[in-house]
């Protein structure tokens, strides 16, 4: 049966100077521009009364009435792929995502992602939307991540998240030196020109990254980043904009980058290290049904393990910031 959608909307002035669908992308963040674009082109959206189009400019005060349906998809299948599940009950999952595994199917990924493996581990959460998945990890970011097997528990999951009460801790190795640690905070959004990355822009939301110093190698430096917001791709972003890139980022991790001198172990780590080396490895939520503190840990995985290995013996002999372009 096809979902019904109903929402009375008025338009803040913050978002004034924005597309329609842009500004609704915004304030209905559970539903795609997609999903927005196509309820304008089939007149279920009104402005003031009006049928606008999606490249309407607001000004901030429309009232905007939307009576929809959402698209009806096929129920995505449930695959026996196996889960490394660090705690479960009958509320929450929290697991281990490899590096490689895709969170959520989408174009190019229809199967083998982590909710196919969810639906096979508990058939339960076809019943909830994106089968319970709180929040994402890139396909090649490793880490916890927690999943809810309720709808009450959603609801609560999901409001921790908004409320910034979450506890995000990741572990990554950047590109240069760091003297002392910091807190990024620059706005994330769309890529002007390519569409698929995300950058520090003036139009995006609202972004923050707390780091501090871990381990200090020759050229390198292992961080702990505690996420405040969740922006897509935000760690990554918020490290290349300040000029130390993720190791081994494909997307916005530049040239690759060898230090002079570096043993050829550590050169041929670098060269084979073809994803970026960052692991979500503490997550603290409030228990939605007990409202107990929790925590867990994943450990790093194994090749960004060897990774810290090869950098730690990697002998000192040039100044830090010395380096041969590749």
């Amino acid at each position: 049966m096809t979902e019904k959608v109903k929402h009375t909307i008025t338009i803040p002035e913050n978002l004034a100077g924005l597309r329609l669908d842009q500004a609704l992308s915004k304030l209905l963040p559970d539903y795609s521009r997609t999903q927005i674009q196509d309820w304008i082109k089939k007149t279920e959206l009104t402005l003031d009364g009006q049928l606008p189009k999606s490249k309407a400019i607001v000004i901030g005060g429309e009232v905007i009435v939307i009576d929809a349906a959402i698209k009806e998809q096929h129920p995505w299948k449930a695959q026996a792929i196996e889960l490394d599940i660090i705690y479960e009950d009958e509320t929450i999952l929290v697991i281990n995502k490899p590096v490689g595994m895709v969170v959520h199917p989408a174009a190019g990924n229809f199967d083998s992602t982590l909710l196919n493996a969810l639906l096979h581990h508990a058939p339960e959460l076809q019943k909830l939307p994106r089968a319970g998945i709180i929040h994402r990890l890139d396909k090649e970011t490793s880490g916890l991540l927690v999943i809810a097997k309720t709808q009450n528990a959603l609801l609560n999951l999901t409001a921790q998240l908004k409320a910034r009460t979450v506890t995000r801790i990741y572990q990554a190795i950047v590109n240069g030196l760091f003297t002392s640690g910091g807190k990024v905070e620059a706005p994330i959004g769309r890529h002007a020109i390519q569409r698929k990355k995300m950058a520090v822009t003036d139009t995006g939301k609202p972004a923050i990254t707390h780091y501090r110093i871990m381990e200090r190698y020759r050229a390198h430096t292992r961080l702990k980043v505690q996420l405040e917001t969740g922006r897509t791709h935000q760690i990554r972003v918020h490290m290349a904009h300040i000029q130390h890139p993720l190791l081994g980022d494909p997307i916005y991790g530049g040239r690759l980058q060898l230090p002079k001198g570096a043993t050829q172990p550590l050169i041929t780590m670098l060269r084979q290290f073809k994803h970026q080396a960052l692991h979500a490895f503490e997550l603290g939520i409030i228990h939605p049904v007990t409202h107990q503190a929790m925590s867990w840990r994943a450990p790093l995985p194994d090749d960004m393990q060897a990774l810290i290995e090869c950098l730690r013996a990697d002998v000192p002999s040039f100044e830090d910031d010395d380096y041969d372009d590749y």
